[in-house]
């Protein structure tokens, strides 16, 4: 039994249930060894969190999967437990069709994904980023052999613009099929670009948003007090910091009048869109997963989301309106 009563949400327009905070792993064999990982990963059980997503990139090319492989071999429910999500794109390996999406691509890295998983079959697969060379047909009919055989569940996309999740979606309805039940973006309180038209075409076609970097690597999580308290950030964060220093300290400033960590406002914030379905949190302890349950009681009123507005403005609503009429 988890310890806290978890408020489960549909993943876009499926009657599929995820928690509303997804479990991100790409820490997991770099800034957290492999114990600490299934620390991780018992805990979020534990506290109600079912929704694990990973890539076949991360932990070096398969590095991570395998970590997650070798925790679903520890038993005790913990494969049905989770709904799974990895992605499907990328690769080292500079021998031709060893990445992107043609179909031969899409079919190898499922399997190779799959063993390292030690599972049956994903959940969720994501294509992990556009690929402009290869027809839709191309990769429908190779998503819909996986589903067919029963290696996928659910097919989701990331990093696709607006346009791309219309065609992919048209291309899937003209086959029959289900078609992208997700995008994973780019979204934050400091990136609100998506807000353009990456939003309004997945609320159209009941894509479930699941926001990545939610703190903006680091920075919306009360990176200027740790700074001035001595906790060093590496080089990229610190100048980003010193790029935003005006936007941070109205922001920390606020935070500290509510009462409330930076980390569990910026959350709250993408959590209160209905667009979003689950932002991605990377903890690399299990007290940091902890923590980031603090996101889930935090209220946001229409004059909160105001002044949150004036601190980091968006592109100034959907599009053509934040630019025409």
């Amino acid at each position: 039994m988890s310890e806290h009563k978890m408020e489960y949400r549909r993943l876009g327009r499926t009657g599929l249930r995820v928690s509303p905070l997804c479990l991100g792993t790409m820490n997991f064999g770099m800034t957290a060894e492999e114990p600490e990982a299934h620390r991780i990963m018992d805990r979020a059980l534990e506290l109600g969190i079912n929704f694990f997503d990973t890539a076949d990139m991360y932990g070096g090319g398969g590095g991570t999967e395998e970590i997650i492989g070798r925790w679903f071999a520890k038993g005790e429910g913990r494969r049905d437990k989770v709904v799974l999500a990895t992605k499907v794109y990328g690769g080292r390996d500079p021998w031709p069709n060893t990445n992107r999406l043609s179909a031969l691509h899409i079919r190898q890295a499922c399997e190779q994904s799959l063993r390292r998983l030690g599972t049956d079959h994903i959940d969720l697969y994501q294509m992990h980023h556009v690929d402009r060379d290869t027809p839709w047909d191309e990769i429908w009919q190779a998503m819909d052999l996986l589903v067919q055989q029963g290696k996928v569940l659910y097919v989701g996309s990331s990093n696709f613009a607006g346009w791309h999740i219309a065609k992919a979606n048209e291309h899937a309805r003209a086959r029959g099929l289900l078609g992208l039940v997700s995008e994973q973006s780019l979204y934050n309180l400091n990136a609100r670009m998506v807000e353009l038209e990456v939003l309004p075409a997945c609320l159209d076609y009941g894509v479930g948003v699941i926001p990545w970097s939610p703190l903006g690597g680091g920075m919306l999580g009360g990176a200027l007090q740790k700074a001035e308290t001595g906790r060093r950030a590496n080089e990229r964060t610190m100048r980003s910091i010193e790029r935003n220093r005006a936007k941070l300290e109205a922001w920390e400033k606020l935070c500290a009048e509510m009462g409330r960590p930076p980390a569990d406002v910026a959350l709250a914030w993408l959590l209160h869109n209905p667009a979003v379905t689950a932002p991605i949190i990377g903890p690399r302890t299990h007290e940091q997963l902890d923590g980031a349950l603090g996101a889930l009681r935090v209220e946001l009123d229409d004059e909160l989301l105001g002044k949150l507005d004036e601190i980091f403005p968006g592109p100034g609503g959907t599009a053509p309106e934040a630019y025409a009429w």
